[in-house]
């Protein structure tokens, strides 16, 4: 299952059609679709966020969201290779789910909840390394919105 602040909970299905409904509705415009994961760790359990946006450049954007619940990932390494392995994991389904079409015709961007600053910045190379060998643009902070501000906000 899927959140969305405007609609709340859908299927996966719901979410693609709504997804090609909001490019539908004005198809001249230029879009940018985004994938980042969060996550927030307790003693008994880490919560995942994953988020799914669909930006349409300068005009507005829809987003949804997905949680699931493991146990506690206290590595930064492991955490982040969990975060990163989600949202590459989602594009797959988007992709056999009927997004593929989407997915083709624009930018696609994976949001990594990493940066320059502070302990994370030793996994650039190798995440983003992961993330375009697979044939994806990655993001890190600040341009990792997705990750950095839109899952994150619903992690804990």
């Amino acid at each position: 299952m899927f959140v969305s602040p405007t609609k709340g909970s859908v299927t996966l299905e719901d979410m693609i059609l709504d997804l090609h409904a909001f490019v539908q509705a004005a198809p001249d415009a230029q879009y940018k679709i985004v994938i980042g994961t969060d996550s927030h760790t307790t003693r008994k359990y880490t919560t995942l966020i994953t988020a799914v946006i669909i930006h349409r450049i300068g005009r507005g954007a829809r987003f949804f969201y997905s949680r699931k619940n493991s146990r506690p990932l206290n590595d930064l390494r492991t955490r982040i290779y969990k975060e990163t392995e989600l949202s590459l994991e989602l594009v797959d389904v988007l992709n056999r789910k009927g997004m593929d079409q989407l997915l083709s015709q624009w930018p696609l961007e994976i949001h990594i909840d990493i940066g320059q600053q502070g302990e994370t910045k030793a996994l650039i190379q190798e995440i983003c390394g992961w993330v375009t060998s697979v044939g994806y643009e990655a993001r890190i902070k600040p341009l990792s919105f997705g990750a950095s501000s839109v899952a994150d906000r619903f992690a804990e």
